[in-house]
Order: C-alpha cells, then sequence, then structure tokens
C-alpha cells in the first residue's frame, strides 16, 4: 500500500491520508470544498462547493497517477438533497464515464460544507 499526498489539494483535517493505492486501485478519503491555499470553503452555493470539491478529488486522482476516466466508484454526500439536480449538473461535467455512485442527504458535513465526494479509480493505463 502507498500512501498519496499532494500539496494541490487540501490536507487531511483528521487521522487520515488524503488516498491510499492498493492493489491496482486508488482509494480516495472524502474530498470537501477547500480552498488548498487558504483552507476556507470555496463557494456559497452547491454548484461553486461541488466544482472546488471535484476540483480537489481530481488534485489526488492525478497524483496517484491516474484520472476522471478511470474512476469506478464515487459516494457524494449533500447537506441537502434539495441540491441533487444543481449538484449533477456540476458533477456530469467531470464523471463523463458514469461510475456507480451512491449519493445521499446527511445530517452535516466537516466545516459545514454542503458537499463531500469520494471516489474510487483503478491505475490501469
Amino acid at each position: 500500500m502507498n500512501t498519496i499526498e499532494t500539496k494541490s489539494a487540501p490536507e487531511a483535517i483528521g487521522p487520515y491520508s488524503q488516498a491510499i493505492v492498493a492493489n491496482g486501485f486508488v482509494y480516495t478519503s472524502g474530498q470537501i470544498p477547500l480552498n488548498p491555499k487558504t483552507g476556507a470553503i470555496e463557494g456559497s452555493g452547491i454548484e461553486e462547493q461541488a466544482e472546488q470539491a471535484i476540483k480537489n478529488l481530481g488534485e489526488i486522482l492525478k497524483t496517484a497517477g491516474t484520472d476522471f476516466s478511470k474512476v469506478v466508484k464515487t459516494t457524494c454526500f449533500l447537506k441537502n438533497i434539495a441540491d441533487f439536480a444543481a449538484f449533477n449538473a456540476v458533477y456530469e461535467k467531470y464523471f463523463i464515464s458514469k461510475p456507480a455512485r451512491s449519493c445521499f442527504e446527511v445530517a452535516a458535513l466537516p466545516k459545514n460544507a454542503l458537499v463531500e465526494i469520494e471516489a474510487v479509480a483503478v491505475l490501469e493505463s
């Protein structure tokens, strides 16, 4: 197993890593819309926050040696399920390969974020 770490995405805010590579897959930790330079939540609406969370996820995937086209599964957490359609409009711009996905509402997310996304991707070329 290898730990993935990049300064291009927010540092872990707890006792975990940004991602782990194991057996030909990368497993990312959930990404919230933190700006990696400031540590602050980026954007006040679901669209802006989804863009930043996905951007963070992309940086971790890139560091691991993969990208959005190799994602096989995502799990998406929304603070408000009423944001589902607006979230999907952002999500579908990046995950054009349509990986398997779970998406559900949660009571709260770290730093009061509106969205958190985690992914599993293959490392093969």
